[in-house]
């Protein structure tokens, strides 16, 4: 396999560019020939994807439960890891797109290619909904494939001239596009970061709000409210002080709110109620969580008219550009789907789903303090982040599923902040909650004197 070995030295990134190409070429050959049994090609892999230092966080968490389920095919496993949702979409909603999908086969009611920018109905009925007190307009919605094809846009967008911050832990798709797009110079294995990313800490011992007076100018901060993993919302107040320090340093936020529907403290779920943010945000978020989306697929990302480049060119000109250049439209039928989420009945029934899966949240904030662990989150959010203090996160993750069965989600393949905590998830079935509490209990109650951590129980949101 190809290690990571282009730019390994400082030698290296003073050599001139037809020198680093040569040294390049002749080390994918060498390479190549170790790969090889027959010819290979004289292309060269893209310097940026050499730079990524693992699987995606979630494939790996894959990888490692079939390899489990292969070792013990008798067992139940419970997933409490990926935040996939599991309850059945209302059917007031499936209803609309199934007649949507039967009107396909009709003269009247065929449809081909819409517009890349999605339906302008379905765009209306976001800005209204979401947004409505808050001046955005239909134009400024664009309608896509959900909030992940979108950070990847964003990124076409940005280019890998920009610097960026990122919350630590942060959702990975952000430092990994950013890597892509060669924003990022290569992974330190001492600190567990990349070059050129300020990772801003975002932990107990700062309210999971980064310290802005000891944050660096950067073009862009990615930030995500309510946060995954940590499960927690920024105030208002935060969310002001963010806005100022962006525009002080003329930066750009990418807000991502994808679990804004879980807010039920008042808390802001748009980083639009915050004045100014117009000229300062791009937000980011989508139906997945909200209405159940994972395997339909639609979100939206926000660009407002008066954010501009430094030049005072629109901002929103060139997300245009690249929409329709990369990305031919959401699928017809999901934005039906949409529509019927956003109608009075959809978003009722929607609310329960919601209220489901808050309830589960409940279920196993409770088990876990119960147990004398320390809980975070799980307040606004369907995550729980758990300490498990002088612990490594994938040690503790191998262990649990080994012993309970039970998939969970290490913290550190969110970035170093993340190491010690596991997320676990409220996306689930009841009973399989209620069984998984169960099995934690019977885990960690013949375990405890093995387990420094097990010293006081918190929650604190």
């Amino acid at each position: 396999m190809v290690s990571l070995t282009f730019f390994s030295s400082a030698s290296s990134l003073s050599s001139s560019p037809s020198k680093i190409v040569k040294s390049r070429y002749h080390k994918s050959v060498h390479c190549c020939l170790n790969v090889c049994s027959g010819g290979c090609t004289k292309l060269v892999r893209n310097v940026n994807l050499e730079k990524l230092k693992n699987n995606y966080l979630f494939p790996e968490i894959s990888r490692r439960e079939l390899e489990h389920v292969k070792k013990h095919p008798n067992v139940q496993l419970i997933s409490l890891g990926t935040g996939d949702t599991t309850e059945p979409i209302p059917k007031q909603i499936t209803s609309d797109m199934s007649n949507f999908a039967h009107a396909l086969s009709t003269v009247e009611g065929y449809r081909g290619y819409g517009l890349e920018q999605g339906d302008k109905v379905l765009r209306k009925a976001i800005a209204d909904t979401f947004y409505g007190h808050l001046h955005v307009k239909s134009n400024e919605v664009f309608v896509s494939d959900g909030a992940q094809s979108d950070i990847s846009r964003i990124q076409l967008l940005l280019g890998s001239g920009v610097t960026i911050a990122v919350q630590d832990p942060t959702f990975p798709a952000y430092i990994d596009s950013s890597v892509i797009i060669g924003q990022t110079g290569n992974f330190h294995e001492a600190t567990k970061k990349y070059q050129n990313v300020v990772y801003m800490p975002c932990g107990p011992q700062n309210s999971f709000f980064p310290d802005l007076s000891k944050t660096p100018r950067t073009d862009v901060i990615f930030f995500c409210s309510p946060n995954n993993p940590t499960g927690y919302v920024a105030s208002e107040k935060q969310l002001h002080q963010l806005v100022e320090f962006a525009k002080t340093n003329g930066s750009i936020i990418i807000f991502d709110s994808a679990y804004a529907a879980f807010i039920e403290d008042g808390s802001p779920r748009s980083i639009y109620e915050i004045p100014g943010a117009r000229e300062v945000a791009i937000e980011i978020s989508s139906f997945s969580k909200f209405a159940g989306f994972t395997g339909v697929r639609l979100g939206w990302t926000i660009i407002p008219d008066e954010l501009l480049y430094s030049n005072g060119f629109p901002i929103i000109n060139d997300f245009h550009r690249i929409v329709t250049t990369s990305f031919n439209g959401a699928s017809n039928i999901a934005q039906a789907g949409g529509l019927a989420c956003l109608s009075p009945v959809g978003l009722k029934e929607i609310r329960s789903v919601i209220n489901y899966y808050k309830e589960n949240r409940k279920i196993l904030m409770e088990t876990l303090a119960s147990l004398g662990l320390t809980v975070y989150g799980g307040v606004n959010a369907p995550y729980l982040w758990v300490h498990f203090r002088g612990s490594k996160s994938w040690d503790v993750f191998a262990e649990i599923l080994e012993k309970t069965h039970i998939i969970t989600v290490p913290g550190s393949g969110f970035g170093p902040g993340g190491e010690e905590y596991l997320r676990i998830s409220g996306f689930g079935r009841r009973d399989d909650m209620i069984e998984a509490s169960r099995r934690l209990r019977n885990f960690f109650n013949t375990r405890t004197k093995h387990f420094p951590f097990l010293s006081s129980a918190s929650n604190t949101n």
